[in-house]
């Protein structure tokens, strides 16, 4: 396999997109997903129309022995990969003490768990071949609390924050972590989030114009990269500015229904 790129929650929305884009830059691709069957279509697809190796590997990733059987899949296939993409990841809406637990503990696996052991199981040859991209699908809700939806948004603070801190690290090597940071997106999230309704879905924009921006900010090695720049001059100037109350108060009205 030539130009490999790893991809998780690769079955829909911003994950298959950014599939087809490195499809048809000839890259070759694994895709990893609940979902055997929307993988099989997209790696039926995207072998057919750039003339690609793709490798379909249905996991749970909220399962810690998935981490395990990738490291096995990756040894055993003697797979490089070139980039690594940590797209999976869900949302849960409600006020956290009425919400149920497990859901919000599988958030957090995956999310945050996840995310990091696909990183430590994956930045070591890249580091040894001093090359390599990763790509952290994070959130614009990064850069806040999240009054409605407090532990998803506390999950991607942190993807935000080590993105950044791996990027550091390892830049000298050659590789290099890039935080794409979108705001809303019109993808299967919200459904799964129980969103539908929130005026925070308003002028959403679309997973492919997300997946492009992206992509180019990882091949430019770009440490944080916002979709809109409307949001992003909010984020990087209003937001630190404004009392922490006032915060609190804005995003909590921008998710009620």
């Amino acid at each position: 396999m030539k130009n490999t790129a790893l991809i998780t929650g690769a079955s829909s929305g911003i994950g298959a997109e950014l599939a087809k884009i490195h499809a048809a830059k000839g890259g070759d691709l694994i895709l990893v997903a609940r979902r055997e069957e929307e993988l099989q279509v997209l790696k039926a697809e995207l072998e057919k129309k750039h003339s690609i190796t793709c490798l379909v590997w249905a996991l749970d990733l909220t399962k810690s022995e998935s981490i395990a059987i990738i490291g096995e899949n990756i040894a055993k296939e003697n797979i490089e990969v070139d980039i690594l993409i940590n797209n999976a990841g869900f949302g849960g809406y409600g006020l956290f003490h009425e919400r149920d637990w497990n859901q919000d503990n599988k958030m957090i696996s995956l999310n945050i768990v996840t995310l990091s052991a696909l990183t430590h199981l994956i930045l070591p040859q890249m580091v040894s071949r001093k090359k390599g991209k990763i790509l952290n699908i994070a959130s614009s809700a990064g850069f806040m609390p999240g009054p409605l939806q407090a532990t998803y948004f506390a999950t991607k603070a942190f993807v935000v924050s080590f993105s950044q801190a791996i990027d550091e690290e390892v830049r000298e090597f050659g590789v290099t972590c890039t935080a794409l940071c979108p705001g809303p997106v019109n993808t299967g999230f919200e459904k799964a989030a129980e969103l539908e309704g929130s005026p925070l879905l308003k002028n959403a924009a679309t997973a492919s114009s997300v997946a492009q921006k992206g992509y180019k900010a990882m091949e430019k090695g770009r440490l944080i990269k916002i979709n809109d720049p409307t949001l992003s001059f909010a984020v990087n100037w209003l937001v630190p500015l404004f009392p922490r109350r006032w915060v609190l108060k804005i995003a909590r009205k921008a998710q009620e229904k």
